[in-house]
């Protein structure tokens, strides 16, 4: 957030120079949390939405919580 916050602040001043530098801050925050870069959902990892945890890889995970049923 301070890197957005800097945005402001520089353009504020009309300086361009500074500005440009805050953008790639933000843009290197952003690729730093994930939400740029290479997409993950293309990974070649299987696709488990919509499936019983218990019909999946993670069984053996599962099976061992103690979940109760509700």
């Amino acid at each position: 957030m301070g890197a957005r916050r800097a945005i402001t602040g520089v353009r504020r001043k009309n300086d361009g120079t500074a500005e440009t530098a805050a953008r790639q801050k933000v843009d290197a925050a952003k690729v730093a949390l994930g939400e740029r870069g290479p997409p993950w959902w293309t990974d070649g990892s299987p696709d488990l939405n919509r499936h019983l945890a218990h019909n999946t890889l993670y069984a053996d995970w599962f099976a061992a919580l103690d979940v109760k049923d509700s």
